[in-house]
């Protein structure tokens, strides 16, 4: 019976190694020596007009945030879409149910004005 897990902890130690590996390897076959350029906080050859830590508006992450709820929420529709056939009306009600919760959630969104970019 413990000779059934005897591969899984194989590939258990292999996947140890290689991570291991991975993490301590790039150390020393990289050179470590510090330089001007390399401390520069751009890597396409742009020389930096103003400093890398500036200031976004709230309104950016706030949008930011919103799409991504928005789009795993949209991501649900794609499986209903699929079965619909065998849901027959009761899907279609569900999925009724479903968007007019978005569309709440988005005219309560754009009630707050958090889809405002106007400073």
């Amino acid at each position: 019976m413990l000779s059934d897990y005897f591969p899984l902890l194989i590939f258990l130690g292999a996947v140890v190694l290689f991570g291991l590996l991975a993490l301590f390897l790039p150390a020393f076959l990289a050179g470590s020596r510090q330089s001007a350029a390399k401390d520069l906080p751009y890597e396409c050859g742009i020389v930096p007009r103003s400093t890398a830590r500036r200031r976004f508006s709230v309104s950016f992450y706030l949008t930011a945030m919103l799409f991504i709820i928005f789009d795993v929420e949209a991501i649900f529709i794609y499986p209903w879409a699929v079965i619909l056939h065998g849901l027959r009306w009761f899907g279609i009600a569900e999925m009724g149910i479903f968007v007019a919760i978005l569309l709440v959630a988005l005219a309560y969104i754009w009630k707050k004005g958090a889809l405002e970019w106007g400073s």
